[in-house]
């Protein structure tokens, strides 16, 4: 069935149509105009909506270089149903390498914002409702925070069969169910009935090829999931993901200088010592004690640590010592895969 023209903003997009579309935000201190900027590919046959957002928060910029990819790809030359690719949600924070607006709001705490609010606010509310109410489907893609990074990973809400069902199309290393946050995006689009994805890799303020790779063979095939693109050559991952129903952060429990073994992916045991904090002098020196069996899916990146700072994020599994090797087949898998630049067929 053909499909009909989409409207965003004072723009209408024909059947077939691509554009990009700069939503009016406001003004820098120099008078200078800043937009949301969002790339619509508008299929000629219909189909559902889809969004893709990046840089929320402003720092992590890994999730642009994803964007960028997925709407250069050649299997999006026929496609059916609509894709909203916003790769600078916040473009204040990207401008000055900042996780935050310039009101020192976390625009991940705003959601669904207000036209007559503070700056994250309007930004919010914008975005809600010229992007995400207008989706069916959405994937959200962040990293972790400055001196940390992140083992690819999806992040759903609980009892959401139909999003399990979505990551599990996505194919990441692990799956991670956790329970939603006032004010983020992720609840906003539940609430709304859009079926939202979030995706976690890498590290802030860099690029990490591997998580690239994951986030944009992940899109891909969601978008194959749900048959927005032809499935020729977009294989599903060999390997189920791991699945963690919880996790807790692992803190230091002496300031000094942390010399950690474990990296991302790893397994580790209760009762594990994976690191170790000591004084410059090297007089006195704490193990770090991993406190369960799980999964290494976050840590920090910094040696320089004090009491309390988050070291390991521990994700609990049924059956690590396999959920270890799963996540290894995976990284397997991805270190192979093309770099999926434009034209590239996976």
């Amino acid at each position: 069935m053909s499909a009909k023209p989409f409207r965003l903003g004072t723009t209408t997009l024909d059947p077939g149509e691509r554009k990009t579309v700069d939503l009016p935000v406001s003004a820098l201190s120099n008078h200078t105009p800043l937009t949301l900027p969002v790339h619509v590919i508008h299929g000629e046959k219909a189909g559902p909506v889809l969004f893709l957002s990046a840089v929320v928060h402003g720092d992590e910029i890994l999730g642009a270089e994803i964007v960028r990819r997925v709407i250069r790809h050649r299997t999006l030359h026929s496609l059916a149903g609509t894709l909203l690719a916003v790769p600078v949600v916040n473009a204040f924070g990207l401008i000055s390498h900042s996780r935050y607006m310039p009101d020192r709001r976390d625009l991940n705490r705003s959601f669904p914002g207000s036209d007559h609010g503070s700056l994250a606010s309007i930004v919010a509310d914008l975005f809600m409702r010229e992007v995400v109410l207008k989706s069916d489907y959405g994937i959200d893609l962040h990293t972790a925070a400055q001196h940390r990074t992140n083992l690819p990973q999806i992040r759903i809400a609980p009892d959401e069969p139909d999003l399990l069902q979505m990551a599990e199309a996505f194919g990441p290393p692990v799956i991670l169910i956790s329970k939603l946050r006032e004010g983020t995006l992720r609840q906003c689009a539940r609430d709304h009935g859009v079926k939202m994805l979030l995706y976690e890799g890498g590290e802030a303020l860099r690029f990490d090829e591997i998580a690239i790779r994951a986030g944009v063979i992940g899109i891909l095939r969601v978008m194959k999931w749900l048959s927005m693109i032809a499935p020729t050559n977009i294989a599903r991952s060999k390997v189920p993901p791991a699945i963690s129903t919880s996790s807790a952060w692992l803190r230091a429990p002496e300031g000094g200088l942390l010399r950690a073994g474990p990296v991302t992916g790893d397994q580790v045991v209760k009762g594990e010592a994976i690191g170790e904090i000591s004084d410059p002098f090297g007089e006195r020196a704490v193990p770090v004690i991993s406190p369960e069996n799980g999964i290494i899916i976050g840590r920090t990146n910094l040696p320089i640590v004090n009491r309390g700072d988050a070291l390991f994020h521990i994700a609990r599994v049924k059956d690590p010592e396999t959920s270890r090797a799963r996540i290894g087949r995976i990284g397997g898998e991805l270190a192979q895969a093309p770099l999926f630049d434009e034209d590239e067929i996976i």
